[in-house]
């Protein structure tokens, strides 16, 4: 008889339920992971709050947990029992155009369902065990609280979108809106040895900003935010700025408030997704760029890695709440409220 394990399925519009499934087996070639723990993303958010997705949904992609088997195959130089670990979650195929040039986070096949052995839908992080390839599994700092280690993959999204903008030393750098993945952003660009600056209508967020060495905290609502950027940096607009959130109107305020050569990068997605107007002749005259960030390539999960293990980032402000998973649903309920950050189901 195989062994059990619990895991965690949303079944319809604010709807969650604990199963009992197999427990996976570890290949060979693969260790088994006993999850810790699994932070509820804006993605599981979305799913539970409206319902939206092929049903049951398994989710969970920002996991925390130790190793508690080893396949036969697995070098034990390379990993031991009891290792403290995170897991890439996202599905990356090795072999399409974009796997091939390094880009993983733009997989044609990142949302292949990993869960459907359990007849389920979604990548499978809120579960009791996880049997993970080597290549996906990344060693954690032992001295770290393990709770710190689920934002590896939410830092590994923000160094991508980090690459992306190309920070230099003493640059302008706005970030538009102060939730995690903003605050992330905050950390990691003053690393960089930017000035940042934030834009936030919450003023316990403002605060939150401000003890993490923020230069400049303003709220949206007291003032223009395009016009006092552009007061801050000399009439010529910010030379990178971040978008983390989800409006469109603030979409096309973060790239009116970009300078000249500047990089606007859309890192939230955009909901509704309504189309802005943008002028293909102010692209020109300014050689603004515009782009995306989603997700993290492999070269940016590691990095996020090593940021965590080094202690150079430190996110414990970020952390809201550990529930046991059979308290679930309060989990989810208290991830979806606005005066919260990152919430992780215990397993």
């Amino acid at each position: 008889m195989p062994q059990k394990m619990k895991v965690l399925a949303i079944t319809g519009k604010e709807t969650i339920e604990i199963r009992e499934v197999d427990r996976p087996v570890p290949r060979p070639n693969q260790v088994l992971v006993k999850i810790e723990g699994c932070a509820i993303c804006t993605w599981e958010q979305r799913v539970y709050a409206s319902g939206k997705a092929t049903m049951p949904f398994l989710g969970g992609h920002e996991v925390v947990g130790r190793i508690v088997e080893l396949g036969s195959k697995v070098n034990p130089k390379d990993f031991a029992l009891g290792d403290l670990v995170t897991v890439s979650m996202i599905h990356a195929c090795g072999s399409c155009y974009y796997c091939r040039r390094g880009e993983e986070n733009l997989c044609v096949n990142a949302y292949a369902n990993m869960s459907e052995d359990y007849g389920m839908n979604g990548p499978g992080g809120f579960a009791q065990y996880k049997a993970a390839d080597p290549s996906k599994v990344w060693k954690l700092n032992p001295e770290l609280p393990w709770e710190n280690g689920i934002f590896v993959e939410p830092l590994g999204c923000v160094c991508k979108s980090i690459e992306r903008a190309n920070i230099g030393l003493g640059d302008d750098v706005v970030v538009i809106g102060g939730g995690v993945m903003g605050m992330l952003h905050l950390l990691t660009a003053k690393r960089r040895g930017a000035r940042v600056i934030m834009s936030e209508i919450d003023p316990r967020r403002r605060e939150l900003a401000e003890s993490f060495g923020c230069d400049v905290v303003f709220s949206p609502k007291e003032t223009d935010p395009v016009e006092f950027v552009k007061k801050l940096t000399e009439g010529r607009g910010a030379d990178v700025v971040f978008d983390t959130t989800a409006f469109p109107a603030v979409a096309a305020q973060a790239i009116e408030m970009t300078g000249k050569m500047g990089r606007c990068i859309m890192y939230s997605s955009i909901h509704p997704d309504d189309p802005l107007a943008v002028s293909a002749n102010m692209l020109h005259n300014t050689e603004r760029v515009i782009t995306g960030s989603v997700s993290p390539s492999i070269a940016s999960f590691d990095t996020a890695v090593r940021l965590l293990n080094k202690k150079l980032v430190d996110p414990s402000k970020l952390l809201s709440a550990v529930i046991p998973f059979e308290d679930a649903k309060k989990a989810f309920e208290t991830a979806i409220r606005p005066d919260t950050y990152r919430v992780i189901i215990k397993f």
